[in-house]
């Protein structure tokens, strides 16, 4: 799938550069399936079988000379899952005179991620048959409430999901429905819920991938039971009732200059979470921020300290790395930027009440 920034494009002009990429397809072994199109802001994503990322662009090229801004390699059930098509959509009726179809189709989405307590941990907390219990109630109120405000389902993560809206009005109550539901059993849990929009191509190498990480993000920096969103969701949702849905449930919405501190946040992080060198003036230097400030505005918009933010990341990220097959403490250890086993053993310890190798030997 690939991006097209072109402001002022109109739904036709799409149309017909769609309809030359289709008469010249072969001579590049691709297959130009079908695209998205919003003429507000500009943006048009093409979704192209193709043998590798040179070939679309060339493809591009020979037909209509608009190349793309980004290219990304995507799973034809992702982009249904999160676009709900691969094909062009039903309404869509060739014109009589030009036999084109002309549509506008914005691929903008917003992205719900959910997020608990990781499942051996509560285990570890709860014993095995409740955490089936748990589990079991927690995806069922999830994929009911998801059917039930038009949401997509896209993937189960391993104490999370991630579902896709059209609207913001929707994926608000489809996150108010779950928190209310899930009230009973949200602290033991630890269930939180994150809201970002965004478009399926970014700089990011995975589809919405810029979006979902976001997302998730929010879900760390959340209350147990709190629904934390965007200022791209909040702007969205402002026509409906927000200031009531605020007093009667645990809602945070993040302002624009927090947003962007979280964005810049989480690109340093990505980037160097895995250093061992890796420390607050490093961070203050990539940021291009003082330390006061740093200390202050990680405070303010995560409840965390720069310091403690960073371990949080590498603890969680050392989960991750728990979870996949022939893993052990060392490679973990360093693999996550901890300086050695005694001492991420400890900061496990400390973060989730059990040690390391315990958590290893755990099978939810």
């Amino acid at each position: 799938m690939d991006l097209h920034i072109a402001p002022g494009v109109s739904a036709k002009e799409v149309a017909e550069a769609h309809s030359l990429d289709v008469k010249i397809q072969h001579k590049f072994s691709c297959k130009a399936m079908t695209y998205w199109i919003d003429e507000d802001k500009g943006l048009v994503f093409c979704l192209i079988e193709a043998p590798d990322k040179e070939s679309v662009c060339e493809l591009h090229r020979k037909a209509h000379g608009l190349i793309p801004h980004e290219v990304v390699q995507v799973n034809t059930d992702a982009v249904n899952a999160f676009l709900g098509r691969i094909k062009d959509p039903e309404h869509a009726i060739a014109q009589p005179e030009t036999n084109l179809k002309i549509f506008s189709d914005p691929a903008f989405r917003i992205i719900l991620v959910t997020k608990t307590l990781d499942a051996r941990l509560l285990q570890h907390v709860v014993g095995k048959e409740r955490n089936e219990e748990l589990l079991l109630l927690y995806s069922t109120i999830i994929r009911d409430q998801s059917k039930n405000n038009g949401g997509r389902e896209v993937y189960l993560k391993e104490d999370g999901f991630v579902i896709s809206f059209v609207s913001a009005a929707q994926a608000m109550e489809c996150a108010l429905a779950i928190q209310k539901k899930l009230l009973s059993v949200a602290n033991l849990i630890g269930l939180r819920i994150g809201l970002h929009g965004g478009v399926p191509v970014t700089k990011n190498d995975s589809i919405f991938g810029d979006t979902i990480r976001f997302a998730q993000f929010l879900c760390g920096i959340s209350k147990d039971n709190q629904i934390t969103t965007s200022s791209v969701v909040r702007n969205l949702y402002k026509d409906n009732d927000w200031s009531l849905a605020v007093r009667q449930n645990d809602i945070r919405w993040l302002t624009v200059a927090e947003e962007n501190f979280l964005e810049t946040l989480i690109e340093t992080l990505g980037s160097h979470w895995h250093d061992p060198e890796f420390d607050v003036p490093d961070f203050c230097r990539m940021m291009s921020i003082s330390k006061p400030q740093l200390y202050r505005k990680s405070i303010s918009t995560t409840g965390m300290s720069p310091n403690s933010l960073l371990r949080e990341y590498r603890l969680q990220q050392s989960l991750n790395l728990l979870r996949s097959e022939d893993r052990n403490i060392s490679q973990t250890t360093f693999d996550t930027g901890f300086s050695s086993p005694s001492y991420f053993t400890k900061c496990f310890q400390k973060r989730f009440g059990l040690q390391p190798l315990a958590y290893l030997k755990t099978r939810a």
